[in-house]
């Protein structure tokens, strides 16, 4: 008996579904979620005017120049930051968020928003399932699901 692959899903061109291996909207939510990007992100956004490369990095902790200037490279061939140089001695560069990515900062501001009010019920809901799992991997006992009476009609 021969199996047939399951068919493969095809889309109108111009159209993208995120759900599928090979759509590029896949490679931008990789790029989106990234750390760096929202961190980034959030800090060209809050600040709401062009920032310099210095000012963006004391306002990130812990990003390295290497991770910075990745970042902000990454983001301004995605046109969500542009890059402004400006020829004095030494040369002045800024950077600021695109229209495309002030969309993208009032999304990522919502998250980060949230992240701040939710974090004390995450860490309740970890502490929570860490007690459950070593419970579990110690070899205590577990709690019953539901208590048997003893039959007392003998």
């Amino acid at each position: 008996m021969t199996t047939r692959a399951k068919p493969v899903r095809q889309i109108e061109p111009g159209t993208y579904e995120a759900y599928m291996h090979d759509c590029p909207a896949v490679a931008l939510l990789s790029t989106i979620s990234n750390r760096w990007v929202s961190l980034t992100m959030c800090t060209l956004g809050s600040y709401g005017k062009p920032m310099r490369y210095s000012h963006i990095s004391r306002e990130i902790p812990g990003v390295s120049q290497k991770m910075l200037t990745q970042t902000l490279r990454m983001l301004e061939r995605d046109g969500m930051v542009k890059r402004t140089a400006t020829p004095t001695v030494p040369v002045r560069v800024d950077y600021e968020l695109t229209p495309l990515g002030q969309g993208l900062y009032g999304l990522l501001s919502q998250v980060r928003d949230w992240a701040a009010d939710k974090t004390d019920e995450v860490d309740e809901a970890r502490a929570r399932y860490d007690t459950h799992k070593t419970v579990q991997s110690t070899g205590a006992p577990r709690l019953a699901a539901r208590q048997i009476e003893p039959d007392t009609s003998v």
